[in-house]
Formats: C-alpha cells, structure tokens, sequence
C-alpha cells in the first residue's frame, strides 16, 4: 500500500489516509489495504493494534443521507473510502468528557477514476457516523467490530443541537440543502435521538472520553 499522507482532521481522532494508484495508459492499480501497513507503517501508527473483522459494501442513491449511527459491545471503528460516485462523511463525537464532545465534521470524497491517489476516513468508536451522497456512489469500509443487533443507536443528522461550528461550511450549507428536499432517508434515521436525548441514556455511558478500545 503506497501511504502518500496522513492527516487529522478538525476532530483530531479522525484521521483521512490518502494512498497512490500506479497509473498508466490502460488505467491504474492500487492496493487499498495492506496488513503489515496497518501494523508496522509509523505514518498510522494508530491503527497498530486495530483489527479489522467485517468487510461491508453499501450502494446509494442521489440524495440519500445515512446515519448517524454507532454500536457498542462490541465497539465498531470505520475506515471508509468511496468507490465509484461523490461522498459527504460526517462524524459527530458522542463521547462524555470530550473537548469535542456534540461537534460533527463533514468530510468530502468524490472518487475519479483518473485521479493518482484515493482516500480512506478513519472513523473511531465513539462517533456516530453518516454520508450524504451527491451522485449514485459505492463505497467501502472495514469494520473493528462486527454488527451486533441490539448494541446500536442513531442520533438524527437533523437535530437540533449538533454543534456544526467546525464544519466546512459550504458542506454545511450542501447537507442543509439536500437535507430540506431529500426523500431518501429512512424515518428511523430521520426520527433518531437528539444527542441531549442519547446523552441520557444509560447506554450512553458506553461511550467515555479514553476509555474506548
């Protein structure tokens, strides 16, 4: 795997690695995950004692939004990459004690075929986790944890009291506009907890600031 870059984002646990495609007049070839990478490279050497056990393709429509969702027991750490379309990702830190605590990022990743790197987004426990998307899009993403039904929440993309202040803000303005006309999203995402609601929860106390593997 050819790490080109490693960067934090506004939340700094929320880590993009962008990765070299080897290009040529026929197209290009990459390896978009390699283990001993994830495990020795110092550049992610966040990711050193992460496994990844689930391995899920999801297809989108224009205008769908997703999320923002999370599980616990067992905890469920993203790493994300767009496939084939245009991709908005959003992470919105839910973990007690957090300086970020109730903040959410938006992230862009359109996918080109003719561009000489792609993207992952490394999405850790702890944050709930959405996509809007602007085309008909594929993405990927590994999973730490596989799903647990039972052991999963979703707070509303659309409540009230997520703090956008660190939010690019023309995404902002983009997840406003597609948010007010969209019929593709789910009630049950639509109708999530606000996080002063998820907050009191019991279940919430699965989620502290440090204490998350």
């Amino acid at each position: 795997m050819k790490i080109i870059d490693v960067k934090s984002l506004a939340i700094p646990d929320l880590l993009v690695i962008k990765f070299g495609r080897f290009t040529d007049f026929r197209g290009y070839f990459t390896e978009t995950f390699r283990k001993s990478d994830y495990t020795n490279s110092p550049d992610i050497h966040f990711l050193n004692n992460i496994d990844f056990v689930q391995a899920n393709e999801s297809f989108s429509k224009k205008g769908v939004i997703r999320g923002l969702h999370f599980q616990w027991n067992p905890y469920m750490g993203k790493m994300v990459r767009t496939i084939r379309g245009h991709m908005i990702d959003f992470a919105l830190d839910i973990r007690k004690d957090s300086p970020y605590l109730g903040k959410i990022i938006a992230y862009d990743m359109p996918s080109a075929f003719e561009n000489e790197a792609g993207e992952w987004i490394w999405v850790p426990p702890g944050f709930a986790h959405g996509n809007l998307f602007l085309e008909n899009t594929v993405i990927e993403y590994f999973c730490t944890g596989e799903y647990s039904q039972g052991c999963e929440a979703g707070i509303s993309p659309l409540a009230e009291d997520i703090d956008w202040s660190l939010c690019d803000p023309e995404l902002k303005r983009i997840f406003d506009a597609e948010a007010a006309k969209t019929e593709y999203m789910t009630e049950k995402d639509r109708n999530g907890f606000t996080l002063k609601a998820w907050l009191e929860t019991s279940d919430a106390d699965q989620f502290i600031y440090g204490n998350l593997t």
